[in-house]
């Protein structure tokens, strides 16, 4: 199979958490952008309203290769002037002002309409006895290669700043990769945790879908029966000095894993670089999918994912 043969083959659309207002100190600005990745459209915004690319906000980041729709604020940037701009690579499709800047996770989820090429039989055979399953229990939500660089080694960059190494005058880059590591110990514990998700033990840290809440379980029959609904899904650790812990048995074995992946014992975030945590759902659900069969060898696919989760992911798991 081939994901994203060309950027039109991957097209994703944030839905944005909140509208902004109308008035306010910061520009909201929605771009579309292809071949190009997030940050390079903000340094391009950045020069056109004559203030830092740190200022400028942006609730995700979307893949190079796709045509993708987001918005990003900008303080400073005159409404009429933002709406003629456009790049070689992106250009502006609205602008809007609002109060404040737009910060990482504001957004709701992203829409996404996809088309897999080159199929074989046998992922063919697989996406047809799997896609009515995907729909009704979901798939693992583990975090996409993306997330870990070009060259592989994010996390391990992000380990060496939680370990003390300097972190840079680019306060947002350091988060990203700090953020990696997050992401590589949640992975690790997705697939030493493994399935069933729709089991719960008493002791772990259950997610409800409905609200993003996290609570500890007690009773693991009852909310057995909630995560079989998908109302509940057992969650994974994203390191930081405010997440939620699991316990008795399932506390321990998470303890000694973190402990064994290198996680600092206490947490101590460098000076400058706030690092709260939380839980993450082991499992996500795609809303509204559709699916349709363009060729023998071409799968067009629609669907929403809440933010955080990996379209690729979800194609992975689908087709293997």
């Amino acid at each position: 199979m081939r994901i994203a043969a060309t950027p039109e083959d991957f097209v994703v659309e944030e839905l944005p958490l909140f509208e902004p207002e109308g008035a306010g100190d910061h520009l909201y600005v929605r771009v579309e952008k292809r071949l190009c990745n997030t940050e390079q459209v903000a340094r391009a915004l950045a020069r056109e309203a004559g203030v830092s690319p740190r200022e400028v906000g942006y609730a995700g980041r979307k893949d190079r290769v796709a045509v993708a729709r987001q918005w990003l604020s900008v303080p400073g940037l005159a409404e009429q002037k933002a709406r003629g701009l456009r790049g070689d690579t992106w250009r502006v499709l609205d602008a809007v002002p609002h109060r404040h800047k737009l910060r990482t996770g504001q957004l709701a989820g992203n829409r996404f309409t996809l088309r897999v090429r080159e199929v074989t039989p046998e992922e063919a055979l697989r996406a047809r006895e799997g896609l009515p399953e995907l729909a009704a229990k979901g798939f693992p939500n583990r975090f996409g290669p993306q997330r870990f660089g070009r060259e592989g080694d994010n996390a391990a960059r992000g380990r060496a700043i939680l370990a003390g190494a300097a972190l840079g005058r680019d306060r947002r880059a350091a988060r990203f990769l700090v953020s990696a590591f997050q992401a590589e110990i949640f992975n690790a514990f997705l697939e030493r945790r493994g399935p069933p998700f729709d089991r719960l033990e008493r002791g772990e840290v259950a997610w409800k879908h409905d609200s993003g809440a996290s609570f500890v379980v007690e009773d693991a029959e009852r909310e057995s029966l909630r995560a079989a609904s998908f109302e509940l899904s057992p969650s994974g650790p994203i390191l930081g000095t405010k997440m939620p812990r699991a316990e008795g048995e399932p506390g321990e074995r998470e303890r000694a894993w973190l402990r064994e992946w290198g996680a600092p014992e206490p947490l101590v975030p460098p000076r400058g670089l706030r690092l709260r945590g939380g839980r993450r759902p082991l499992r996500a659900r795609p809303d509204a999918l559709d699916w349709a069969w363009e060729s023998e060898e071409v799968l067009r696919l629609e669907f929403s994912l809440a933010s955080g989760c990996y379209a690729t992911v979800l194609i992975e798991s689908l087709l293997g």
